[in-house]
């Protein structure tokens, strides 16, 4: 039934809206097709506040944010990340529908509560208890204040004799305004004017030339690549975060944060202004602020982006998973992967960087357009980005892009980022793509996505596209030929779902329709059973892994992109100037690392003869990026196996 209706609204062909829609009935929702929204850029907060006046800062009221003066632009609701490649599950607005729990040994830490019904409106906060810690820390300063100023009985008689000129004259008084954070004429505390605070004392960091980690799972044993949620947000040291996700369990969130010591600046999708409003209202306003980027009335806001600020150094996360328990392996049965790098901040001698390394640059571009404050943005170049010189940031950004801007996002930006890395190939290249969910995908998205990965910007595919016969299409099963041999897409089938650990409730967040796998246009070749090294648990990974032939080279892509023309955008021809133009309906990003340079590396030969056809192995990656899946994976087609499809939940 969801089905026909998503066939119905969409003409059979947007995979993002079904997707929606079979979600949203599921759960008893509004099928309405989404309203247009106005995009909003994030509240400009108090982000150079050192730590010391937080406490201060807490013993005042909640005041409303000055909104920024930058101007909206065209939203669109958030509606699917669950569509045809962004199916982590139900949009925000939605219950955060959490897959049944398989039982928990002995020797496994308790599931966590399930997910609150209001997605981010009510945020766990107990609003009592926090007004009542806010008056104890007021009143011990009080307290410390005047036990500092009222000398005890035997230290009086002395203090008498003291002449008040023996006081320096420049001595503050400790008074209640002494208490106060710094306040304009308004009385709301003073904007802030950059994410970095004081430079901190050296001190080594964790991940200084960056790092990919699996996900932590209950019941797995710990080899050295996994990593926990808590050991990423490391709460009790975090003075600010800025957290983007599709999904949310707002409780669990805000148990792995101290919303006492951590301002957080969330970057998430609302359904209009009156839900903005709602989500505001229910939370302290001096603590958690919100980012809504603009929308269209199809796609999602499926990019997973953290900025974590510390004493003295910038940590950016790039994960796979949502801001939910099981997606960090807390139920034991889905697991991820993370990239994660720690930036110092400059010392005072040191300028901010007009220009950063094409990572940094990319990483402002993105934020810029997804609407988060201009301040924050321009003062990330107070940090040293030059360990990112390595890594390519690559994103999709909702809309349509044309002039020079097509060339930045989506696949086009894929090949650029693989180009600015100097890992273009002219050779045929092994692509094997982990996704976690599949779109109505053909053999024209497959073509662009494989170019990009030798380095196109995508007028390779265009080009073949666009110079046909007009009219023609030319995305059929045969055109895309000899690539087949060498792309692999790696996606469950029902049996191995069945046999994992949450069985087939636990993959209510694996989306795929048997409509799309059915159309004479889908590439069934490529399909490989995607199977955990870890055994029992699935993937919500989207991992691109390039294996090319010259000796020891090869890279992969590491974020929130699954395998759908949502998510990579397409190229077309603008009509009003004949130039190209992209369009994509998501927000996405990831981060390419290249792999195979830093070691001699083993090499497997198809023919001894030809040092040509040499490829490199899956070695490359070893101590660059886990490999979470059995490999080369057997063909969907072979032993009756066929893919998991979301609606036999």
């Amino acid at each position: 039934m969801a089905e026909n209706r998503a066939a119905e609204l969409n003409g059979g062909d947007d995979e993002d809206e079904a997707i929606r829609i079979a979600i949203a009935m599921s759960l008893g929702q509004d099928l309405h097709p989404r309203p247009t929204s106005q995009g909003e850029r994030g509240d400009a907060i108090d982000l150079t506040q050192d730590d010391d006046d937080e406490t201060a800062s807490e013993a005042e009221s909640v005041v409303e944010a000055a909104p920024s003066s930058k101007p909206s632009a065209p939203a669109e609701q958030d509606g699917s990340e669950t569509a045809s490649d962004n199916d982590d599950g139900p949009p925000v607005t939605a219950l955060v529908v959490k897959p049944n729990q398989p039982p928990v040994k002995a020797n496994q830490p308790p599931p966590p509560p399930p997910p609150s019904n209001g997605g981010l409106s009510a945020f766990g906060i107990d609003r009592k208890k926090m007004e009542e810690e806010r008056l104890a820390r007021r009143n011990a300063l009080k307290r410390k204040a005047s036990s500092e100023l009222e000398p005890s009985d035997s230290d009086a008689r002395s203090l008498q004799r003291q002449k008040i000129s023996s006081l320096p004259s420049s001595q503050p008084r400790a008074t209640a305004n002494s208490l106060q954070p710094s306040q304009n004429d308004n009385g709301r505390p003073r904007p802030a004017q950059s994410i970095a605070g004081p430079v901190a004392a050296s001190s080594p960091l964790p991940f200084p030339k960056g790092a990919v980690k699996k996900t932590w799972a209950a019941g797995q044993p710990r080899l050295g690549d996994d990593i926990k949620i808590e050991e990423v947000l490391q709460k009790d040291k975090l003075e600010l975060a800025v957290i983007s996700s599709f999904q949310w369990d707002d409780e669990w969130m805000m148990s792995k944060l101290d919303i006492r010591r951590t301002k957080v600046i969330l970057v998430a999708f609302a359904t209009g202004e009156a839900q903005r409003e709602e989500m505001r209202s229910n939370v302290p306003r001096d603590r958690i602020h919100f980012c809504f980027p603009p929308m269209q009335p199809v796609g999602s806001m499926h990019s997973k982006l953290q900025l974590l600020k510390y004493d003295g150094y910038l940590r950016i996360v790039v994960p796979t998973g949502n801001m939910v328990p099981y997606d960090w392996g807390e139920t034991g049965g889905m697991e991820n992967m993370v990239f994660l790098i720690d930036l110092p901040k400059l010392g005072l001698d040191q300028q901010p960087a007009k220009e950063l390394p094409p990572f940094g640059e990319d990483l402002c571009y993105f934020l810029s357009a997804q609407g988060l404050d201009e301040t924050l943005i321009k003062s990330l170049r107070k940090y040293d980005f030059s360990a990112t010189a390595p890594y390519g940031f690559v994103h999709s950004i909702v809309g349509s892009h044309s002039g020079d801007a097509w060339k930045r996002t989506g696949y086009c930006g894929l090949g650029r980022a693989v180009k600015a890395l100097n890992l273009s190939s002219k050779q045929t290249v092994e692509l094997d793509y982990v996704c976690a969910s599949l779109g109505a995908i053909n053999p024209s998205l497959l073509k662009a996505l494989y170019y990009a990965c030798q380095g196109d910007i995508g007028l390779k595919e265009y080009e073949s596209r666009t110079t046909g016969r007009k009219g023609k299409d030319t995305s059929t099963k045969d055109d895309l030929g000899a690539l087949e041999d060498h792309i692999r897409v790696y996606f469950p089938s029902q049996q191995t779902v069945a046999k994992s650990r949450g069985g087939k409730n636990g993959a209510g967040t694996i989306c795929f329709q048997s409509r799309w796998y059915n159309s004479p246009t889908f590439p069934k070749g490529v399909l490989r059973d995607c199977k955990s090294t870890r055994d029992g648990l699935l993937m919500h990974s989207k991992v691109i892994y390039v294996r090319q032939r010259e000796p020891n080279h090869g890279f992969a892509y590491v974020g929130s992109a699954n395998l759908s023309e949502s998510a990579w955008g397409r190229l077309v021809k603008d009509r009003s100037t004949g130039s190209p133009k992209i369009t994509c309906r998501n927000w996405e990003c990831g981060v390419l690392i290249s792999a195979g340079q830093r070691e001699e590396k083993s090499l497997t030969s198809s023919s001894s003869e030809n040092t040509q056809k040499q490829i490199c192995d899956w070695g490359i990656f070893k101590g660059d990026v886990p490999v979470p899946m059995e490999v080369p994976g057997v063909p969907l087609s072979e032993n009756s196996r066929k893919p998991w499809f979301y609606q036999d939940v």
